[in-house]
């Protein structure tokens, strides 16, 4: 559930973001590529919200992938301010949680994959199961 509420969460504030500055709501980011991957973010993170939500593997890998290049942007857009004043990573929001949040997905990946793997594989054997007695009444 943490991790479907941090993607909505994400997705919830680039939103914010476009809607209060519209499309160049990044433009104080030096790189182009990371102003566009932050605007691409508004699809991004609901795409894996979605994933996740219906149990998609497919959704745990996106949004690994997701975090792992949301967290390199906010540290590369916010190196020299941290560099200038290292305490701001002391601050609860900003990128301290965004990093927070990038290592809960990463870690928690394999572990969600195997669930997801086991579920898949229960919920086909009861379908093999099913196949069979259907298959026993036939005869």
């Amino acid at each position: 559930m943490l991790y479907l509420i941090g993607f909505a969460e994400g997705a919830c504030a680039h939103v914010s973001d476009l809607v209060q500055g519209g499309i160049h709501a990044y433009a104080a980011f030096p790189h182009v590529f990371i102003r566009v991957f932050f605007v691409s973010l508004v699809v991004l993170d609901p795409l894996v919200v979605v994933l996740v939500g219906l149990v998609r593997r497919s959704g745990v890998w996106w949004g690994s992938a997701v975090m792992t290049l949301d967290v390199a942007a906010n540290w590369i857009s916010n190196w020299a301010s941290v560099k200038a004043d290292p305490t701001q990573l002391l601050q609860p929001a900003g990128l301290t949680a965004i990093t927070l949040f990038g290592l809960f997905v990463l870690v928690s990946c394999l572990p969600l994959l195997r669930a997801m793997k086991i579920a898949d594989g229960s919920a086909s054997h009861t379908e093999d199961q099913r196949g069979r007695l259907d298959a026993t009444r036939v005869e």
